[in-house]
């Protein structure tokens, strides 16, 4: 089972989205839902902190929830403490396009460089 909580910070201008559990091919319509709410927010931090798990339908997921995201403007980061998942990110590449960081001071702070 995956919950996907979707937060507005006011304070950081920025909104959280925290999926939580695992994020697989029988989970990952919620999340991929979420993210096209999410498609026309101009700040979106992606917290992966509670997801043990992660294949390659979530994988596909969140790159496909970003792109729609730039497409719109928009900036996105993903913030990710557990090794596995970091593991993942860097192993595929997708740390190449979009920022990925451990804390979420960092990926604040990320928002607000530019996309290379």
């Amino acid at each position: 089972m995956l919950d996907v909580t979707i937060e507005e910070v006011p304070e950081g201008d920025y909104t959280l989205c925290r999926p939580s559990g695992e994020l697989d091919a029988y989970t990952v319509g919620g999340f991929r839902e979420a993210l096209a709410k999410l498609a026309d927010v101009p700040r979106v931090i992606i917290d992966l902190s509670d997801v043990p798990f992660m294949d390659s339908a979530g994988l596909g997921a969140l790159i496909g929830g970003i792109r729609r995201a730039r497409e719109a403007d928009g900036a996105v980061v993903v913030l990710c403490n557990r090794p596995t998942l970091t593991r993942l990110l860097h192993t595929t590449g997708f740390d190449r396009i979009v920022p990925v960081t451990e804390h979420l001071d960092d990926a604040v702070a990320a928002l607000d460089e530019p996309v290379s």
